[in-house]
């Protein structure tokens, strides 16, 4: 859509540093001239108050003198002006202004000049209140239905609705729940006010309920309350918007319904007289004020709503038909009638900008030049297209549309990894209960062939890891040139971490001929980090809750060999076990057989046998790598420790709903908290004393259960991100037994650690058992199906935290099953039809009705082991390690 400015009719610029707000600005025909046109009537912050009756001879023009016709100093601030029937005996027009501490009534007049000076205009008082309280702002209305005359409501800063029947004064009332005060609007039709409470909602009251409601002068009075026949003011109709409101309109432009307008800070919403959404829209601006006028169209009304942007647009209901550009950001606009001109858009500004301006746009008085015609030669024509094609095509093929190799990068970063632990510790604030928590540094280094603006370097570990710095911002790179820094990575908090990977970041700019500023840019790069770093030496233990077996196809390698930074040299070749005490506390021990292939790693607890079971792996794939063996494999016979996985899932699913409680309990004393404090308030406020009824202990009693709550709520955080971390290694252990049991390629652990490990945070509202339910059933239903009717069903499209963990653990036993069976993870789309596989090695595998048709017990133990195995079996305690895998190998 084309922008356009706001054509300029006729403006002016108020005073010298003088302020304006909404209500400072009125359109009525105030000096009852009966000839329909409007006059603009101007009060201002200083005291000043103005009207005028623009004319200009032409559009543009500038301010004639006889524009103004009246400005006189009223030495109070004039907080709202507005124009309506409000002297008791005559159904005239007259002028209310509203001030701090006082309503005024004018009457504004005109006589007719005997020279070329013009009429004179005069303002005179016909009646003023004196106010209790400070106002706010007011509106005006026939309240109560009565006909001919206008009533005036002020509402003031402490929330009292002060009613006038013109020259008397007729009742106060006090809004309940009243905080700050908001927008203030009558409807005529209903009869009620519409105000937008600080709780964010729009609230209606009915004038019958206020004018029977108990007097706001005695409501402190606890003994007249009683014996008062006044009745409780209650409100007719709520509506939460969520979003404070700018301000309100009530307008009704045929013999139907009347429509109710809100502005908020976001969105624009048109209410129904009993508070129901007609419609809304979403701004996708900051508004500053606006209007609603009647539409040519039936049934639709149109709206001018003015932006932060000095945008002016034109909406009719929820369709956007114009904008516009205004000179300033106006803080009130009206539409009035000058001179046989309707529709002319009136605005002021904060700073006095006072301008009449209409939509429009000027024709275009350009006119091309007629150009000579010739003869085309074609010859030429193609020869010069031929040309221009390959211009296209060469700067297409070296044009920087994808990604850089590595080798080609203006910026490249590398990070260099310390072999060895720092003589003296960086750690800082680490909540590990070890005596001394070490730290390992890491030098980046930043290469630049090119000149680099804004280069900032961002080195990122996964809690429980922490850097002692993790942002580096630099001066601008030039051409071959470098920058290093060096940091050290500690255990901060008191868990074990699920995994020793780092990232670096950088972020810069490359200028070109069009872009001075440059072109955003990113380099990164990983790093890997040792397990001496969360863990060091230690005494092998024999007994252990968690046990598992790594076969492979090479025999056992020495510790000496493949953990030289754990073994004490002066063992020799005799050291077949090797503990790990991590700083957490705990301990994991290493075994490798003597007589067979294989390695065992057993500890108290699963989560430990993470990180000892990949750096296992890890070191003997990179020993026969060096030693040029292609053929070694790594596999997984065992039972899959479901059971023990579930348990892990219960706890951090506990500490969720843990989560959830405290959040409730906190919200339940913080709603009990402010409304004590409400009642503090209006019993301080109170021009006569009354006693607090022990008020205050209440008070405190509220407030220290708040802080109870507080502290209960941040510690079952501090537990459930450990109870996370502990799931996390866990997962990585099951992916990685899964992967080694089925001999997965590399894309299909790729899709697992997708499923069991998505990169979303975990969230009280998005969690990580839900997302990996979603996921796994997802697998269930397309390349693990076992039917078409079950391809056909469904997933819901909206994730929500389940009410427990019992449809989870099926689904991910359920998955083992069919992984056991002969399924493969793809993500083709006819990857579900394809036949079942047999196992490798000929495993036999569980029979699924068994699995799908039982009911499932959340934990029994669910194993799979390629032995037909259904069973969780112990080892005994009290065998050597020799012994226990001679005379019970079918156990590992």
């Amino acid at each position: 859509m084309s922008l356009f400015k706001a054509r300029d009719w006729w403006s002016t610029i108020l005073g010298e540093k003088e302020e304006f707000d909404q209500g400072c600005l009125c359109v009525a025909d105030v000096d009852n001239s009966g000839s329909g046109q409007d006059k603009i009537i101007v009060g201002s912050y200083n005291g000043y108050l103005r009207i005028f009756n623009p004319h200009p001879v032409k559009p543009g023009d500038e301010v004639q003198p006889e524009d103004l016709l009246l400005e006189v100093q009223l030495r109070e601030p004039i907080l709202q002006v507005e124009v309506g029937k409000f002297v008791s005996g005559t159904e005239g027009l007259h002028l209310a202004v509203l001030h701090c501490r006082k309503l005024c009534v004018y009457a504004v007049s005109g006589t007719q000049g005997n020279v070329e000076h013009g009429n004179q205009y005069q303002i005179k008082l016909m009646y003023e209140h004196n106010l209790q309280r400070t106002a706010c702002n007011m509106t005006y209305g026939p309240f109560g239905g009565v006909k001919g005359r206008d009533l005036i409501c002020i509402q003031s800063m402490d929330g009292m609705l002060m009613l006038f029947e013109q020259e008397s004064y007729a009742f106060g009332r006090f809004l309940p729940g009243f905080l700050l005060p908001g927008p203030l609007a009558y409807s005529s039709r209903t009869d009620s006010f519409i105000t937008v409470s600080s709780c964010q909602q729009v609230e209606s009251y009915k004038y019958q309920v206020l004018a029977f409601a108990t007097d706001a002068d005695e409501r402190h009075d606890t003994e007249q309350r009683k014996l008062s026949s006044g009745k409780r003011l209650v409100v007719d109709w709520v509506l939460n918007i969520g979003e404070q409101a700018l301000d309100i309109c009530v307008v009704s432009f045929n013999q139907g319904a009347s429509s109710v307008f809100v502005l908020g800070e976001r969105n624009f919403f048109c209410l129904k007289d009993n508070g129901q959404i007609r419609f809304m829209k979403k701004l996708d601006y900051s508004p500053s004020c606006f209007i609603p006028y009647c539409s040519v169209r039936e049934g639709t009304i149109n709206t001018l709503i003015a932006n932060h942007n000095k945008i002016l647009n034109v909406y009719q209901d929820i369709a956007l038909k114009w904008a516009s550009q205004l000179p300033c950001i106006p803080v009130s606009v009206k539409v009035a009638n000058f001179q046989d001109l309707k529709g002319v858009i009136v605005t002021l500004s904060d700073d006095g900008h006072l301008q009449c301006s209409y939509l429009g746009t000027d024709p275009s008085l350009f006119q091309a030049p007629k150009v000579d015609s010739r003869e085309i030669n074609y010859e030429e024509m193609n020869a010069e297209m031929k040309e221009l094609q390959k211009i296209i095509r060469e700067a297409t093929k070296t044009q920087d549309i994808l990604p850089e190799s590595e080798k080609q990068r203006d910026v490249t970063v590398t990070a260099e990894v310390s072999p060895d632990l720092d003589e003296e510790s960086q750690a800082t604030d680490s909540e590990v209960k070890a005596g001394a928590v070490p730290s390992l540094t890491v030098k980046i280094t930043i290469q630049s062939r090119v000149a680099a603006q804004k280069p900032c370097l961002a080195v990122c570990v996964q809690a429980p890891l922490a850097v002692t710095c993790d942002q580096f911002v630099f001066n601008d790179l030039e051409p071959d040139s470098s920058e290093t820094v060096v940091l050290s990575v500690f255990l901060k908090e008191n868990c074990s971490p699920p995994e020793l990977e780092g990232t670096c970041m950088v972020s810069y700019n490359i200028p070109t001929e069009l872009n001075p500023e440059g072109i955003p840019r990113v380099s990164q790069c990983s790093f890997s980090l040792p397990l001496k770093l969360v863990c060091f030496p230690a005494q092998p233990s024999k007994a252990a809750n968690h046990k598992l077996t790594i076969d492979t196809n090479k025999p056992p390698i020495s510790f000496v060999t493949i953990f030289p930074d754990f073994v004490d040299p002066s063992e020799g070749d005799q050291a077949n076990a090797l503990g790990f005490q991590f700083l957490t506390g705990s301990k994991t021990t290493l075994l490798a057989s003597k007589t067979s292939q294989r390695y065992r790693i057993q500890s108290d607890q699963l989560e430990d046998l993470w990180l000892v079971t990949k750096e296992l792996i890890h070191r003997l794939q990179e020993h026969f790598k060096k030693q040029n063996c292609k053929d070694f494999s790594c596999t997984f016979s065992g039972s899959i420790p479901l059971q023990e996985y579930f348990e892990l899932i219960d706890r951090h699913f506990e500490l969720r709903l843990n989560a959830e409680k405290y959040q409730e309990l906190l919200s339940e004393r913080a709603v009990q908290f402010r409304a004590i404090e409400r009642r503090l308030l209006t019993r301080f406020k109170d021009k006569t004393p009354a006693p607090l009824q022990h008020l205050d202990t209440l008070l405190e009693g509220t407030f220290r259960e708040v802080i109870a709550l507080a502290d209960a709520a941040e510690e079952n955080q501090a537990n459930m991100f450990q109870a996370f971390a502990k799931l996390k290694s866990a997962t990585h252990l099951v992916i990685m037994l899964i992967s080694l049991w089925q001999k997965l390629s590399t894309d299909q652990v790729a899709i697992l650690e997708a499923t069991f490990l998505p990169l979303a945070e975990d969230t009280q509202e998005l969690g990580w058992e839900e997302t990996v339910d979603a996921a796994v059933s997802y697998l269930l239903r397309t390349c693990l199906s076992k039917s078409s009717k079950e391809q056909a069903l469904t997933l819901s499209s909206q994730l929500s935290m389940p009410k427990d963990t019992s449809r989870l653990k099926k689904n991910i036993t359920l998955f083992c099953d069919r992984l056991a069976k002969g399924g493969r993870l793809s993500l083709s789309t006819d990857s579900a039809t394809q036949p079942a596989a047999v196992m490798p090695g000929g495993c036999a595998t569980i029979p699924e009705s068994d699995l799908e048709e039982r009911t499932f017990i959340p934990g029994s133990t669910a194993v799979f082991a390629s032995h037909g195995q259904t069973t969780k079996q112990k080892s005994k305690p009290g065998l050597s390690e020799d012994a226990a895998e001679e005379t019970k190998s079918h156990e590992l």
